[in-house]
């Protein structure tokens, strides 16, 4: 039996964040050798705001980047442009007759982005679970790294793939979500009661991937906590200091037993200070291979085009068998 197939990617608008590194791409790298990886650059997900185009492009070929510098190996991962991969949008119509309304209506991040974006409530926004869907089956993913407030999403694409598959006949795996155990969701500094997001206008709430050693440091020391001055885990009571372990946790390899063992008795002082050089000596790898990519815009485009090549030929045996089931005519 071959090795199971795994579909993710993030979107390409705003700077990546330590959130999007500890909660996800960690584990990708993680999973390179076990499984058969599509790693996206979700720019066609982009469009639901209005982008620069320029702006959009440069933010591509920086999440790119970030990918390949974090790790993710482009002969072990198929990694690409969802653009550049016309099989999405092909089965992207398809499954858009096989949703119904009231499945969509239903999405709750489609009602939490359209208060975000009252002005530009458009309706690719609301079939944005749909072309999710599509990046999903069109590789007939078995698994999907997905955070807590994107199971909804996994789901509807469940649904739409058995509906597909009870008219049709078995065409497409069900996908299960793959969540890691800890770090799936990374919350704020300011606000540890929310995710850290690269949309954050609180530049104090986030660590970007490319922050300064300075910045760092500066953030983590105004980190929100408590008044009690001691670490220990407890989400509820203290979601600061629990984030705070979490990303120390993480990076370090200990569990939350273990970072309060190692800061019993000592303050938050001393505990920010250890945090921040922790995630200053992660992160400092990665930047200097990120700043060396973007430098060689050459490398980077072999490797998105090398892996649409990849993806294509797999998304097209997908696509194929679903225009001979619905009853379009394939092109020879």
């Amino acid at each position: 039996m071959g090795k199971k197939t795994i579909l993710s990617g993030i979107q390409a608008t705003g700077n990546l964040t330590l959130g999007n590194y500890l909660g996800a791409i960690q584990n990708w790298v993680k999973m390179q050798d076990e499984y058969d990886c599509y790693y996206m650059i979700a720019d066609l997900h982009s469009l639901t705001v209005r982008n620069d185009p320029e702006v959009l492009r440069k933010r591509a070929m920086q999440v790119l980047a970030i990918y390949v510098a974090s790790g993710l190996d482009p002969e072990k991962n198929t990694i690409f442009l969802q653009s550049q991969v016309d099989a999405h949008v092909k089965l992207n119509w398809i499954l858009n007759c096989y949703t119904y309304m009231g499945e969509l209506n239903r999405m709750t991040q489609f009602k939490d982005k359209s208060a975000k974006h009252a002005d530009n409530i458009n309706s690719g926004l609301f079939t944005y679970p749909v072309l999710m869907a599509s990046d999903i089956l069109v590789y007939n993913a078995d698994l999907v790294p997905v955070g807590e407030d994107q199971r909804q999403h996994l789901e509807i694409t469940r649904d739409i793939a058995e509906r597909f598959n009870a008219i049709y006949g078995q065409t497409f795996v069900i996908p299960e979500a793959f969540i890691g155990e800890q770090g799936a969701r990374i919350m704020g500094l300011q606000d540890p009661t929310a995710k850290m997001s690269k949309s954050a206008t609180n530049l104090n709430d986030v660590i970007f991937l490319n922050d300064s050693p300075e910045d760092i440091r500066k953030k983590l020391k105004k980190a929100v906590t408590d008044s009690e001055n001691c670490v220990r885990y407890d989400k509820e009571n203290k979601p600061g200091v629990s984030n705070l372990m979490t990303i120390y946790g993480l990076i370090e390899g200990k569990s939350m037993d273990e970072v309060e063992k190692e800061f019993e008795g000592k303050g938050y002082g001393d505990f920010k200070n250890k945090t921040a050089e922790v995630v200053v000596k992660k992160l400092q790898p990665l930047q200097e291979k990120y700043y060396d990519l973007l430098e060689n815009p050459e490398k980077l485009k072999e490797i998105y085009e090398s892996g649409a090549k990849k993806a294509q030929k797999k998304a097209n045996k997908i696509v194929n068998e679903v225009y001979q089931k619905v009853g379009l005519i394939i092109n020879s």
